[in-house]
């Protein structure tokens, strides 16, 4: 099971308010920027990562998360499954509480290295699906 209930609580209500979203860009046809908007409804700060570096929902863009000057709890990866494994050990480095892969996006080893260095993991699963259900 790639997300338990508990895990999934847990991220969502505990893990922090800050998310910093790979992939996030100003394309709207994109499922991250319709995600995003999502975590940001509940609460969340949504920092968009991407090459670009655009301003997303208000937000500055980094062009990678060893960019960003502040704490990030939580870094939720909208990329391919093949670039799913960097992301995850950069946010180890960065400090992040938990890394949420995005619907789609499973990488069983990033899984397995991030949870040893003491992460929350969910994977295949969207948030922005996951938050409504918490009621």
């Amino acid at each position: 099971m790639y997300g338990d209930p508990a895990t999934i609580r847990k991220i969502l209500t505990q893990s922090g308010d800050t998310w910093a979203v790979v992939g996030l860009s100003g394309n709207r046809s994109r499922a991250a920027y319709g995600v995003a908007e999502v975590l940001q409804r509940y609460g969340k700060r949504v920092v968009p990562v991407h090459p670009k570096a655009e301003t997303v929902h208000g937000e500055q863009g980094y062009a990678s998360l060893a960019d960003i000057p502040f704490p990030v709890d939580v870094v939720d990866v909208f990329v391919n499954s093949d670039l799913a494994g960097g992301i995850a050990d950069e946010a180890v480095a960065a400090g992040a509480k938990a890394v949420w892969f995005q619907l789609g996006v499973v990488d069983e080893a990033a899984r397995e290295r991030t949870r040893a260095a003491g992460l929350d993991v969910v994977m295949d699963r969207c948030p922005a699906i996951e938050i409504p259900r918490l009621g």
